[in-house]
């Protein structure tokens, strides 16, 4: 598998995860003029945004320190636009996961960061 093949594996292992642990998902990938967001979904009433890092093992670092402040910029700008375009209400609680992949481990991170809609 090339490293698309292998990302699109390990981000449906996730979707699949996360759907057993409870989370009814409503987009992947999704794309926007400021970069993509793997997956987001609604959990014990909070709208998640997901980051899925997959890495065959810990050599090169951790998946979830390949998360880093830019990488969480992005996300929040993307998720700001998600909010503005499907009229997500001000009041709605939203969280930032990261699902780590490492070998053939799962690790779901709920609050793995956190934002201020419309901030950075």
């Amino acid at each position: 598998m090339n490293k698309r093949q292998t990302g699109a594996f390990w981000e449906e292992a996730a979707a699949r995860y996360l759907q057993r642990q409870g989370v009814r998902m409503a987009v992947r990938n999704y794309r926007c003029s400021r970069g993509e967001i793997d997956m987001i979904g609604y959990h014990l009433g909070c709208l998640c945004f997901f980051e899925v890092k997959y890495r065959k093992d810990d050599e090169f670092g951790h998946a979830l320190e390949s998360v880093d402040k830019r990488k969480q910029n992005t996300i929040c700008r993307c998720a700001d636009i998600y909010l503005y375009r499907h009229h997500i209400a001000q009041e709605q609680p939203v969280r930032f996961d990261v699902v780590a992949v490492s070998g053939t481990s799962i690790r779901w991170v709920q609050n793995a960061f956190y934002y201020q809609r419309g901030k950075g």
